[in-house]
């Protein structure tokens, strides 16, 4: 069968699917003409074919010179130009080329106007981005911008390759999703690329948990709530070393619950929590409640990523190597490009890009490599304001007088048709963007509203000659979302450090509490210096790792960039566990670690769940229960391998644990726990058998000790799986069944989604999985790169570089990325480098 044949039988059996996943997440209203759907000339069926054809001439129109792009057999386009502005051209017609819908669609989530695009469903998510303010950054960011200078020309360069593809597509080549909405693509502006990166700022730097904090003090009392959310790790293995050579843990004291802080329930009456919103509003039509479950098999942040370097001393070919995956929503097309920049004598830079922004964000170049993961830092803060009108104001107080608000925005949303559907005001204080809480008005100040310039320290970077440079480069403009960049150079060095803007809070003070707003002296006084941000440079341990943990020991630098509930301990652990244990490591074992299906959490806790119940079985509690997932966990290696059998239990018993242990938590009116506490708590708390937290008191003639809580957890957990996926004996739990992975499409089409992969890994592994029905996080790109003097990259991500679902190149490499495999990244310095059997296509792009 021939490639363009394949794909039309795939696309019949993907728009099978689709078509029923529509009429159900959209209603029939908005289904386009059947007619013009199934039309052979410019409907559905144009999509299913190979969609890079051998040879292919483009024109854009502000070209100085011609450019010749190379596809590889794996898809990628090398770009080769004379400028840099030409690349970055070119570079915007390649994107769109393949991905021109997904263009749209994020940018529009940054601009809140997503409604346009989809109609109704999509309100409630662009209702939560005006408020937080994040087009009218953008917007101002545009307009305040030099358009000669470096930022403006890039930006605009950049629109002119994707206008110049689009206004070059005929109607019958629109991309799959555009007919199915009955919409043709808009064409792009310079400032889209901003609100798509104020889209990636709500993606890594939303975590507003003054009222999580707020929520447990009203239940439990103000120390027991900030010994539990407002504290540091009890567990350190930081991303700056502490000269430790194994994790350092301590016995903290926990303030035993108590009655509510009158203060926090007088508050918290006064404030309505906004219904939650999904972390990408790519898939606005998911049912919530499965994104809020979802969100309980991770951690307290919803995104989590993984990047480490080894020094030449402790690597077997004497060269630095360097590993990175970033962990995100796992969707289709992926949120990755791969693409490659040459242009002679001024850059070479090649890895992925995010569709919309110009420049290459995680990569390589002839002499280092770099990656990123998220720092989970505090950079959002809430001040309590006074209004002069409760309902309509027009001024707040400070200082002791009434002043005017900066900016006051009427917010209309529209649909489809252009009929405004909603009207929002949106006020705008010295701090930020403020808005009604209940009967409360909260103004709010954000680090990503305040950002903008990045894109000029990717541009300054990749043209720097060393890993020390790079860092430095990306420090003088890079402020939002903070990320721990790692860099390893050919000259062997590696270096790390956790990049952004830290505010600096009045006093010292930390970032849990709502602020008083009637006062500036409650305001931000500053930023940390880039000397205060937490780095490493050559460390006498000879590795580096960060994965989301706290960045720096408060031991040894008591610097506040947030809190235990910020952050995640496992994964850290494992890395440096895995790093100590090699001293010899090569770039393949590197390659692998990333599915590594060890578990620092499973061998610390899973001891826990066997000792009490076995102390239970001592003690005459003999269910058969019990029996039955005591000899399960037992058996078990304590690896998230596929087939493995014990992991779904062991995971449903630790939810369990924390659900009984912290029945405090509670809220009275739906007897579910909001939020609970890192799993260090936990950890703590297993050491302490009789500590008051295990009582439950709901049951007031008794107290409860750990093995009595953990024991009745373990047999519910035993007793739940065996309701939802029968008798272990007879169909085994294996952990493939429940924790697959499973990109989905932006749009939330099941058609259009990729089947269920079976990958190893789970909760504390290198390789996180949701381990739901949903299962549609990870690890979004994989890379290894031995730093010798001709850097070799190996890469994968899950999914393909087109987006269109009926070419053959929509899912090439899920296969790969789930077996935990790596490509070998081609580098080209010459179209002429780049072998003809490995040539797929080519593009002469001429003005």
């Amino acid at each position: 069968m021939s490639r363009t044949a394949s794909s039309t039988v795939a696309l019949a059996s993907l728009l099978l699917g689709a078509g029923a996943t529509w009429l159900g997440a959209f209603g029939v209203g908005t289904v386009p003409p059947v007619g013009r759907l199934l039309s052979p000339a410019v409907g559905l069926w144009t999509a299913a074919r190979d969609d890079l054809p051998r040879e292919a001439v483009g024109r854009i129109p502000g070209l100085t010179d011609d450019v010749d792009v190379r596809y590889d057999q794996r898809s990628v386009p090398h770009i080769f130009a004379a400028t840099d502005l030409d690349a970055v051209r070119a570079m915007g017609y390649v994107v769109a080329r393949d991905r021109l819908f997904q263009l749209e669609l994020q940018a529009r989530a940054g601009e809140g106007t997503l409604t346009e695009l989809v109609g109704d469903a999509a309100l409630s998510v662009d209702q939560e981005t005006r408020r937080l303010g994040m087009p009218r950054a953008a917007e101002q960011r545009w307009a305040t911008a030099d358009t000669t200078g470096q930022l403006g020309r890039v930006l605009m360069a950049y629109a002119e390759g994707i206008n110049a593809y689009r206004a070059a597509l005929p109607v019958s080549q629109y991309p799959v999703e555009y007919k199915l909405l009955n919409r043709a693509p808009r064409e792009w502006q310079p400032v889209h690329s901003l609100h798509l990166f104020n889209r990636m700022g709500f993606t890594l730097a939303h975590n507003p948990v003054e009222l999580r904090l707020l929520r447990a003090r009203a239940l439990i009392g103000d120390r027991a709530a900030r010994d539990l959310f407002d504290s540091d790790s009890p567990v350190q293995e930081p991303i700056q070393p502490n000269g430790r050579a194994t994790p350092r843990d301590a016995l903290l004291a926990l303030t035993p619950p108590g009655n509510g802080d009158t203060l926090a329930v007088r508050l918290l009456s006064l404030l309505r929590q906004p219904d939650a919103i999904p972390a990408s509003p790519l898939q606005f039509a998911r049912d919530r409640a499965d994104h809020a479950a979802d969100a309980e098999t991770h951690t307290s942040r919803a995104f989590a990523s993984n990047n480490w370097a080894v020094g030449p001393a402790r690597s077997a070919n004497g060269h630095a190597l360097l590993a990175g995956d970033p962990h995100l929503e796992l969707t289709l097309p992926s949120i990755w490009y791969e693409v490659h920049l040459v242009v002679p004598g001024v850059l070479d830079v090649g890895g992925v890009t995010i569709p919309g922004l110009p420049g290459v964000t995680i990569g390589y170049t002839r002499d280092f490599a770099w990656s990123f993961t998220n720092t989970g830092a505090d950079v959002m803060d809430f001040w309590q304001e006074s209004v002069n009108d409760a309902r309509t104001p027009s001024l707040y107080q400070l200082d002791g007088a009434m002043v005017r608000f900066v900016d006051t925005r009427i917010e209309l949303y529209r649909n489809k048709r252009g009929d405004v559907i909603a009207v929002d005001t949106v006020y705008y204080t010295h701090r930020g963007p403020m808005h009604r809480q209940g009967t409360q008005w909260l103004s709010m100040r954000w680090t990503v509203l305040e950002a903008g310039e990045e894109l000029l320290g990717f541009f300054a970077g990749i043209k720097a000659t060393d890993a020390s440079a790079f860092l430095d480069s990306m420090a003088r403009y890079y402020k939002a979302p903070a990320q721990n960049i790692i860099v390893a150079d050919t000259a062997g060095t590696i270096a790390i450090r956790s990049t952004g803007m830290y505010p600096i809070r009045a006093d010292s003070a930390r970032g849990m509490d709502i602020r008083d707003g009637r006062t500036r002296a409650t305001d931000w006084i500053g930023v940390r210096t880039v000397a205060q941000y937490p780095q490493s440079v050559n460390p006498a341990q000879g590795y580096l790792a960060s994965a989301n943990q706290q960045p720096v020991d408060p031991q040894r630098d008591p610097l506040y960039l947030g809190v235990d509930s910020h952050f995640e301990i496992w994964r850290a652990l494992q890395i440096n566990r895995l790093l100590r244990a090699d001293s010899a490591m090569t770039p393949e074992r590197m390659g692998r670690l990333h599915t590594d299906p060890g578990s620092v959490r499973a061998d610390r806790l899973m001891p826990y769940l066997l000792y009490a119940a076995r102390a239970q079985m001592r003690n005459g509690d003999s269910t058969a229960s019990l029996r039955h997932a005591e000899a399960l966990l037992a058996r078990w290696d304590r690896r998230y391998t596929r087939d493995n059998t014990a992991a779904v239990l062991f995971e449903a018993a630790i939810r369990q644990t924390s659900t009984m242990l912290y029945d405090e938590l509670l809220a009275p009116a739906t007897g579910t726990a909001a939020s609970l506490p890192s799993e260090s708590r936990l950890l703590q708390l297993f050491a302490d058998s009789t500590n008051v937290w295990w009582d439950d008191r709901r049951t007031a003639d008794t107290r409860e000790i750990r093995d009595v809580v953990v024991a009745r957890a373990l047999a519910t957990a035993y007793d739940s799986l065996t309701k939802q996926y029968g008798n272990p004996a007879e169909t085994p739990w294996t952990w493939s069944r429940v924790a697959h992975a499973r990109p989905r499409h932006v749009l939330g089409l099941e058609g259009f989604s990729a089947p269920p992969t079976p990958i190893d890994g789970g909760r504390g592994t290198l390789n996180p999985s949701v381990g739901s029905r949903r299962a549609t996080f990870g690890a979004s790109w994989r890379m290894v790169a031995d730093l010798g003097p001709v850097p070799q990259i190996r890469a994968v991500y899950p999914g393909g570089q087109s987006g269109n679902p009926g070419s053959p190149r929509y899912l090439d490499r899920l296969a790969m990325w789930g077996n935990g495999q790596l490509d070998s990244v081609r580098t080209p310095r010459t179209a002429a480098d780049l072998a003809p059997a490995d040539t797929r296509a080519t593009l002469m792009l001429t003005r």
